[in-house]
């Protein structure tokens, strides 16, 4: 899936598609936090089971009583290549394989304090999540996650300008008591680059 299309269900452009994603997406996360994975996945499965058989009866039904010879409802299914290339397959654990790696190496900088004042931003982030943590568990933010990357895009579409505005005036008030600490401790001093 290619960026666009990403961005595309996320902006809601087909809606149609979108709200199928999103129902899926948010009703799988709801299923989690009721059963286990094992189950809804097991479910799951018994629904598109389900479904496939009936349609599979059905469809031979039908041409028992109307005397045809269409074949089996799903040959156009049966006949497509579904095996994932390897070039493919080289593509993507490569990119996951560079993104780790570049995770790695900057966890290694913020835990070995390379830049003082970047392993606290770090420490002031995981005391964060501590709370985070303490109330909510990690499906509950997927959930709220889903939802979230489901609703700000196009609500920042609609409101771009008042939040553009709103967002520049936090940022020049961090960036002040940021600066207003870093003048005052010492040590805290970015490295002029």
């Amino acid at each position: 899936m290619d960026a666009k299309r990403v961005v595309d269900l996320l902006y809601w452009r087909d809606v149609k598609t979108t709200g199928v994603v999103f129902g899926a997406a948010l009703l799988l996360l709801l299923s989690l936090t009721v059963c286990s994975i094992v189950s809804v996945c097991s479910y799951i499965g018994l629904a598109l089971l389900s479904v496939t058989i009936c349609f599979r009866i059905y469809k031979g039904i039908l041409q028992a009583i109307q005397k045809s010879d269409e074949g089996h409802p799903f040959k156009l299914y049966l006949d497509q290549e579904v095996a994932l290339s390897e070039d493919m397959v080289h593509k993507y654990s490569d990119m996951v394989l560079a993104k780790l790696n570049k995770i790695i190496a900057e966890l290694r900088r913020l835990f070995l304090v390379e830049d003082l004042v970047d392993s606290i931003k770090f420490a002031v982030l995981m005391w964060i999540l501590t709370y985070v943590g303490a109330l909510f568990n990690g499906l509950t933010l997927l959930i709220l996650c889903l939802i979230g990357a489901f609703s700000c895009p196009i609500v920042y579409e609609k409101h771009q300008a008042q939040i553009d505005h709103y967002l520049a005036l936090v940022n020049n008030q961090i960036k002040d008591v940021v600066g207003k600490i870093q003048a005052k401790v010492p040590g805290m001093k970015r490295k002029t680059e």
